[in-house]
């Protein structure tokens, strides 16, 4: 049997390091975009500026254009079954 204690810590140690190293890649991708360069080729990578349409759906203006019987018409909810970390505080003794 899995030891539950170690599982947890284990979730919750990877997910910190995560977060981390997330920060850290924004910090990279914005040193490199104030480069100004399209392409920066490294010994191992080629890092490319890539520029992409986006469009995205105004949900309050929606919300503001439709009847609330036309949003609910529209709406479906479903349950999202999560894993939430949570540090464990300990108290110096």
């Amino acid at each position: 049997m899995t030891n539950l204690a170690a599982l947890a810590d284990r979730f919750g140690s990877l997910k910190a390091q995560i977060e981390a190293l997330s920060r850290e890649l924004d910090e990279v991708k914005t040193e490199i975009k104030a480069t100004g360069r399209e392409e920066i080729v490294g010994t191992d990578y080629v890092a490319k500026i890539v520029l992409q349409e986006r469009s995205s759906l105004d949900t309050k203006l929606v919300k503001a254009l439709l009847t609330d019987e036309q949003i609910a018409a529209c709406t479906r909810t479903q349950l999202i079954e999560m894993v939430v970390p949570k540090a464990i505080k300990h108290v110096n003794a």
